[in-house]
């Protein structure tokens, strides 16, 4: 019998915690976790979500069409806040924030050892027009996935509370789809 896919997509403004939804639903269903963030930054050397834009919505679909598409909704404050405690592991990507996930020694990745910076654009001088600028040329995209029926939204300031929901949907969508878990 061959094996059934289940192509979700994450959403969500910088900070809305896609990264760590992406990684617990690989972990907690056994799949593979394709970071596009990462992916590009080390292909194309770029730091950019995907899709963002309609264009890039329209050519993931030549690729293939999502079956699923959760949005996460994180008010204008908490990714301001979260944004300028955000430091990473450019080789790895790891994101590390200093509030609720900050590193065993600061300023230290945990793995290598290696130095954490901060990106320009999370420095908090940056971070309200990156907002912006999302909310903007996101906007028809979401619109695409609602008007396609694939659209889930939840609305959160913190990804653990959010998280039971979002693998709630996970469960039913790869349950009546067939997809067994690993």
């Amino acid at each position: 019998m061959a094996s059934k896919l289940l192509r979700a997509v994450i959403l969500g403004p910088p900070g809305s915690g896609k990264g760590t939804v992406c990684q617990r639903i690989a972990d907690s269903f056994g799949l593979q976790h394709l970071s596009s963030g990462h992916f590009l930054r080390e292909n194309i050397r770029t730091d950019t979500g995907f899709p963002r834009t309609l264009t890039q919505a329209e050519a993931l679909d030549k690729i293939c069409q999502p079956d699923l598409v959760i949005s996460l909704n994180i008010p204008f404050e908490t990714l301001k806040d979260r944004l300028s405690r955000r430091w990473i592991h450019p080789p790895s990507g790891r994101v590390y924030n200093m509030e609720f996930n900050p590193p065993q020694v600061q300023g230290v990745d945990d793995v290598t050892g290696e130095p954490l910076i901060q990106q320009e654009d999370d420095k908090p001088e940056a971070v309200a027009a990156k907002l912006r600028q999302y909310k903007e040329v996101a906007k028809p995209v979401i619109e695409l996935y609602k008007t396609r029926g694939i659209l889930h939204s939840f609305s959160g300031t913190e990804t653990n509370k959010i998280w039971p929901y979002v693998y709630s949907l996970f469960s039913n969508k790869m349950a009546s789809i067939g997809v067994k878990e690993a």
